[in-house]
C-alpha cells in the first residue's frame, strides 16, 4: 500500500462484475464489503464470490466483514482469512479494544482497520486505536453514528470526527479517512465536505463510486502553493538545524518540518 492512500472503493461482495470493475478503477484500496451492502439471504454467495476472487494476490484489496456478533462472522473469518489477496480486514460496529484482540487472534498477520459507528465507540477510539499492533487505523462510519446520535445537521458530527483524528494520530496511527458521501451525483457537495474533512486532519476518504475518486484525490492532494512551502521549510531545515525563523517571519521547528515532509511525501503520489 502506498504510505498515504487517498482512496478507498466499497464495492458490495455480492456482485463480482462490480468488484472486477472497481478493481480497475485506479482507487488506492478496494474494500469488498460483506456487511451493509449484501442482504442477509446473499451473505453466503458473496463470502464465496469473495473467496474465490482473493485465492490469488491482488494489490490492496480489503474486506469488511460482517460485525462480530452477526451470524456470519466467524465464517467470513474462517474462509477469508487466510486467502493470498486479501490484504486487510475492516471492521465494523467496534465498540471495544477486546473485539480486536479477537479478530487478530483469528487472522494473525493481518492488518486491521476499526470502524466506530456508535457512541460507545467514539468514547472508546483512543482504547480500540491502541487495541493490538495488527490494528493499522481506525474510522468513522458516519451512517450508523448519525442515527445512535440522533444528529440531524453535518456539523453536529464534527466532535466525534475530532475525537478519532486524534485518537488515531495519538496511537501512533495515520490520520484517518473521511467517511463516504452518500450522493454519488453531487460531486461539489462531495468536494466541499472533502475540503471540511481535510481542514480538521482526516487524510482521503471512502467511495462508493469511481466517479468520487478523482474529487477525493484533488481535494487531498497538496496544492502548489503547499508544495512551495513545504520545499522551503525542508530546505531550510537543510541548510540549519534547530528552531529558525524563515525570511517571510514564519517559524519552524522539527514538528513543521516533520509536517512539511509528508506534505512532499504526498504530493509525490503522482
Amino acid at each position: 500500500m502506498t504510505a498515504y492512500p487517498l482512496t478507498w472503493l466499497y464495492v458490495p461482495g455480492d456482485r463480482p462484475t462490480i468488484v472486477t470493475k472497481a478493481l480497475a478503477a485506479g482507487a488506492d484500496v478496494v474494500v469488498v464489503d460483506l456487511e451493509d451492502a449484501v442482504a442477509p439471504d446473499r451473505k453466503e454467495y458473496a463470502r464465496a464470490a469473495t473467496a474465490e476472487l482473493l485465492a490469488e494476490p491482488r494489490p490492496e484489496v480489503h474486506v469488511r466483514v460482517n460485525a462480530l456478533g452477526s451470524p456470519w462472522a466467524a465464517d467470513d473469518l474462517r474462509a477469508l482469512a487466510p486467502l493470498p489477496g486479501l490484504s486487510g480486514l475492516r471492521l465494523p460496529k467496534v465498540t471495544s479494544a477486546e473485539e480486536v484482540v479477537a479478530v487478530a487472534e483469528r487472522a494473525p498477520g493481518l492488518p486491521l482497520y476499526a470502524l466506530l459507528e456508535t457512541a460507545l465507540g467514539i468514547e472508546r477510539a483512543f482504547s480500540i486505536a491502541t487495541a493490538h499492533p495488527a490494528l493499522r487505523g481506525i474510522t468513522l462510519g458516519e451512517a450508523d453514528l448519525r442515527a445512535d446520535l440522533g444528529v440531524r445537521e453535518e456539523a453536529g458530527l464534527d466532535w466525534s470526527r475530532s475525537r478519532v483524528i486524534v485518537a488515531a494520530r495519538a496511537a501512533g496511527l495515520a490520520p484517518p479517512p473521511q467517511s463516504v458521501h452518500p450522493d454519488i451525483r453531487d460531486l461539489e457537495a462531495l468536494a466541499a465536505s472533502c475540503a471540511h474533512g481535510r481542514a480538521l486532519g482526516f487524510l482521503g476518504r471512502a467511495a462508493i463510486h469511481p466517479r468520487q475518486l478523482p474529487v477525493i484525490e484533488r481535494a487531498y492532494l497538496p496544492t502548489a502553493e503547499e508544495i512551495e512551502q513545504a520545499e522551503t521549510v525542508v530546505k531550510a531545515a537543510m541548510r540549519e538545524k534547530g528552531a529558525q525563523a524563515l525570511p517571510d517571519g514564519r517559524f519552524i521547528d522539527a514538528a513543521v518540518v516533520a509536517a512539511a515532509q509528508r506534505t512532499l511525501t504526498l504530493a509525490r503520489r503522482t
